[in-house]
């Protein structure tokens, strides 16, 4: 448990700094937004193109691994996403953006601290794979079923929702830094040290802006009226994701190393990113923020029921 406190602990200063700012009236609106704003268009963007560019490609995936974790992935995402259309009456829109939420764990700052804490530098091979392509995927995934459900929702020709979804996925800054980093990667384009240092330096402040602009975020936004979709949300990500891929780790046949990687990683609670998905397309925020805030520190308990659970 100390172990978990040491990694959780932090993330909550961080957004407690943000709220206690703006609750002071240091961090007003427009800079709350502001902080957002770069997270979301700058950092973020180099972050996503840092990790794709420095991928080995040819050695980052484990079948099994990715579709225990990635099919795991697609049932929290189909579930929130069914459960808040039908059981809380969201719009498709509201309904993508908290599927969203609920299947985005926190692989970063929570998975891979956690599962090194508890097994051992030793045993990050599998997340280091899946934190490689989590966010690529998952914004792939998350930005072409919203632009294709914005898209419908004027009665366009498949053909016109198809030409919006592209427009919608060139445009979004985070996808640009995923395919730029794809780019280099691939075609193997250098780039001169101090281009990569500048990188560095914007990708090393993605995640405190982001936190700490959250926090300012959650002093905006109540949980009122919304509680039962914030519980439904950390319950399928918490819960519900860590139980598919586990089940599905031990059909596969995975190795003890592996199946700990995956289980521990999805059952991580949903990340700053996710919220940034929600801000991107001004749909769940309340929940989101909110969310991110509360399954975090179920996943205090949640993290560490697993860890008995996982051999």
């Amino acid at each position: 448990m100390d172990a978990l406190l040491d990694v959780i602990l932090p993330v909550f200063l961080v957004l407690g700094g943000g709220y206690a700012a703006a609750r002071a009236g240091l961090f007003d609106d427009p800079m709350v937004d502001g902080v957002m704003r770069f997270a979301q268009t700058f950092a973020v963007p180099c972050l996503l193109f840092r990790g794709v560019a420095r991928l080995d490609l040819g050695q980052a995936f484990d079948p099994g691994l990715m579709a225990a974790f990635y099919l795991g992935v697609l049932a929290a995402y189909a579930a929130a996403f069914g459960l808040a259309r039908r059981a809380f009456g969201r719009s498709t829109v509201d309904a993508l953006s908290i599927a969203f939420v609920a299947a985005f764990s926190n692989t970063l700052l929570l998975g891979l601290p956690i599962t090194e804490r508890a097994y051992g530098p030793g045993a990050l091979a599998g997340n280091y794979a899946i934190i490689a392509v989590h966010a690529p995927v998952l914004y792939m995934l998350g930005i072409s079923l919203m632009e294709a459900a914005r898209a419908r929702g004027r009665g366009l020709s498949p053909v016109a929702v198809s030409t919006l979804i592209g427009r919608g996925l060139v445009s979004q800054p985070l996808i640009l830094g995923i395919v730029a980093g794809l780019a280099v990667n691939l075609l193997g384009l250098p780039l001169p040290g101090v281009a990569w240092s500048a990188v560095d330096m914007l990708a090393a402040a993605a995640i405190p802006a982001a936190l700490f602009g959250l926090g300012g975020v959650l002093n905006r936004y109540r949980p009122e009226g919304d509680r039962a979709t914030i519980a439904m949300v950390c319950a399928v990500s918490l819960v519900l994701h860590p139980a598919v891929t586990y089940g599905l780790g031990l059909a596969f046949g995975l190795s003890t190393d592996f199946l700990r990687s995956a289980v521990i990683t999805a059952a991580m609670a949903p990340g700053v990113n996710a919220y940034l998905y929600a801000h991107l397309y001004d749909a769940g925020k309340r929940v989101a923020a909110s969310s991110v805030l509360f399954g975090t520190a179920g996943c205090l308990l949640t993290a560490w029921a697993w860890l008995q659970i996982v051999p």
